[in-house]
């Protein structure tokens, strides 16, 4: 079977051209940015193992399974982070906190963040990068989560403080909270097709709304004066997670929208003295 003949099996499978050349990249041990070279030798054979390995995926990919659990590894800002089944996939709408984190850091001198279920490890780490001078904490109640994300900031040489907890327990006070929390309904019908990433860090009670309570309620202890808290949350919960910032006294509420225009991120700021 040469590469031509695998990519056209796998897309009578129903797979995405994108999805089958990026997988047959990775059994052939080429980047992912190596497409075109599929293109020029797409006549060249694929090796038995190659092709047995390939066939697998495919069947996973069809499946439902997510491409960044086959391949093992997800860009998100612009580092290569390592992914499994034991943390969610990072999303490129979740680059928008990020993008705000590092606007409301920007005027500030070796910033204190914390990042609350931290997962892989993405926020925290993009942050750090783009950010040397800060000190980046990384929390998870997850011990399986944290060793994804400390095995991402090794190989990535990214210095972060990581540590099991629960949101806010045990930690100091910060320049700037962020967190991309649980916020999935329990019984939404999108869960379907998120079966295969851990539905611990997908759904929360409540609504989907029990842990954006809790990080709001407890942030303001936490924050420096003039300090940030910005939160990730679900598509029509802007306006339950601005009343909340609201009621716990913060100031400043403002919001961003992700890739689709959709209202995706809210935050607002703790007083400064006097």
């Amino acid at each position: 079977m040469n590469l031509r003949e695998a990519l056209a099996q796998a897309a009578a499978l129903g797979l995405a051209r994108i999805d089958a050349q990026l997988l047959l990249l990775h059994v052939l041990g080429r980047a992912g940015t190596e497409r075109g070279w599929l293109v020029a030798h797409d006549d060249g054979t694929l090796p038995p193992a190659a092709e047995e390995a390939f066939a697998a995926l495919c069947r996973r990919r069809a499946a439902g399974e997510p491409l960044a659990y086959l391949s093992g590894e997800k860009e998100f800002f612009g580092l290569p982070l390592r992914v499994d089944a034991r943390v969610l996939v990072p999303r490129p709408d979740t680059e928008t906190l990020v993008e705000w984190a590092l606007e409301v850091l920007r005027p500030l001198p070796a910033p204190r963040v914390i990042d609350l279920g931290t997962g892989s490890g993405a926020i925290a780490l993009a942050i750090r990068s783009a950010r040397p001078d800060a000190v980046v904490e990384a929390v998870d109640r997850s011990a399986d989560a944290l060793a994804v994300a400390r095995a991402n900031a090794q190989r990535l040489e990214l210095p972060v403080h990581l540590r099991q907890a629960d949101w806010l327990a045990g930690a100091g006070r910060y320049d700037l909270i962020v967190s991309n929390p649980p916020y999935v309904r329990e019984h939404d019908e999108h869960l379907a097709t998120l079966r295969h990433e851990p539905r611990s860090a997908l759904v929360a009670q409540d609504d989907g709304l029990a842990d954006l309570r809790a990080i709001v309620a407890a942030a303001p202890a936490h924050l420096a004066p003039g300090g940030w808290l910005l939160l990730e949350h679900g598509w029509d919960q802007a306006c339950a997670v601005e009343a909340l910032l609201r009621d716990a006294g913060f100031s400043r509420l403002s919001s961003r929208k992700d890739l689709a225009g959709i209202t995706r991120c809210s935050g607002g700021q703790v007083p400064e003295l006097g």
